[in-house]
Parts: structure tokens; sequence; C-alpha cells
């Protein structure tokens, strides 16, 4: 039997590190993580590793459409979906138009184009 993986980081493309770096670090509470510059930087804290790694030409993904993929999605919970959102905004992210299930959870997309939700705790 093979031992169980552990995942230990999340790595985004992003054209921007360090911007994109603090933009999650403000919106998480996460530390900044040592070595971090402007080719790669990091977050971390409570097991958790979320790194942004700097591509050239980066294209945003195009979320609900499919023309370029989110790529990958994360999802935050928290206590106050109103709360949050206009917090998150007012750090850089968007609102797209579609929105499925607006009530129960919210999608945003960080400064580099990446979606994400908000859910309820």
């Amino acid at each position: 039997m093979h031992p169980p993986m552990r995942l230990t980081a999340i790595t985004l493309d992003c054209p921007d590190p360090e911007a994109l770096a603090a933009f999650y670090q403000q919106a998480t509470g996460l530390e900044p993580a040592d070595g971090s510059g402007p080719d790669f930087a990091a977050i971390t804290g409570g097991g958790l590793f979320l790194g942004f790694q700097r591509v050239e030409d980066y294209r945003p993904p195009r979320w609900p459409g499919q023309s370029v993929p989110q790529q990958i999605h994360l999802d935050f919970a928290v206590g106050d979906l109103d709360e949050a959102e206009r917090r998150l905004l007012g750090l850089g992210a968007r609102k797209p138009a579609a929105q499925p299930a607006e009530q129960r959870w919210r999608v945003l997309t960080d400064p580099a184009g990446h979606p994400f939700c908000l859910t309820r705790e």
C-alpha cells in the first residue's frame, strides 16, 4: 500500500505574482512566505501554501465562458456574503454578471481574472 498523498501547495499562474499575493494576503490574512519575489510569490498559514507564478503573455480566464478556461477555482467560506463581497471588491476583485446562485454563493474574480466563490459558513 502506498502512503496517501498530502496536498502542500496550490499555485496560480498570473502576470504579477507580488500583486496577486498581496490581494490574497489582504483577503485571507495569510502571511507572506519567505523567498517571495517578482517571478514567484506566496502566502502561507494554517497548513496552506498559496503560490503565484509569473507567466509571460498571461491570458485571464473568461468566466462563465470557456474561450479561456477558468484553470482553477477556489472557494472561501465567509460569515456574511454581502460584507465579504464589498470588502473584496474594495481590494480589487471584480463581480461577473453571471451569478448562478447569488443567495447561496457569490462568484468573484481576483485581479488576475481567476474566478473564486464566497460561500456561507
